[in-house]
């Protein structure tokens, strides 16, 4: 099925592992490539908690699963329920190295919850789905879309996420098979 790099999906402590298996087949589907949920154990994300912030440092998330996952051959996608953060910003939804092996996404702001609503699994799934597609595809070497309908537009809340669909616009689509994953 490989037309690109496989992607490893893993679980990074604090974690629900409960929301990674059913990434798998839309992530196969957009990226043309086989996708695996990792069974290791998840990888300890406290060594990246800033105590001060309450949050997680995406970047050295980032560098950990590439020191953990050295020779994996694909992409790797590293999910988390800790609220991500870099420096320069108060969150962020994920990150990703650009035309790298990374990628990692937070379900915390994507949860209904977070926002005083009641939960709502099926909108959590889609919103961490669009962003584990987001983020990958900066991974594949996707920048920011002018599209708004297209996954890779640019999204600071969660309502930018939301008017989104999941899809990649025909122009990013080309990209990625054009550049071959």
């Amino acid at each position: 099925m490989a037309q690109t790099s496989p992607i490893l999906i893993v679980a990074i402590d604090p974690v629900d592992r409960s929301l990674l298996a059913p990434l798998a087949a839309p992530l196969a589907g957009t990226f043309s490539t086989d996708v695996e949920v990792t069974r290791a154990a998840p990888l300890d994300g406290s060594f990246a908690l800033n105590v001060s912030r309450n949050q997680y440092g995406s970047t050295p998330l980032i560098s950990a699963l590439l020191e953990k996952f050295e020779d994996f051959r694909g992409r790797i996608l590293g999910v988390t329920s800790g609220d991500l953060f870099v420096p320069v910003l108060t969150y962020v939804f994920g990150e990703a190295q650009l035309g790298g092996k990374v990628a990692v996404v937070s379900s915390h702001r994507l949860r209904d919850e977070y926002y005083g609503l009641a939960p709502n699994p099926e909108l959590l799934h889609l919103r961490l789905l669009k962003e584990s597609i987001h983020e990958l595809g900066h991974a594949f070497g996707l920048l920011h879309c002018r599209d708004y309908l297209c996954v890779m537009h640019s999204s600071t809340g969660v309502e930018e996420i939301d008017l989104k669909t999941e899809k990649l616009c025909a122009d990013c689509e080309a990209k990625i098979f054009r550049a071959g994953g």
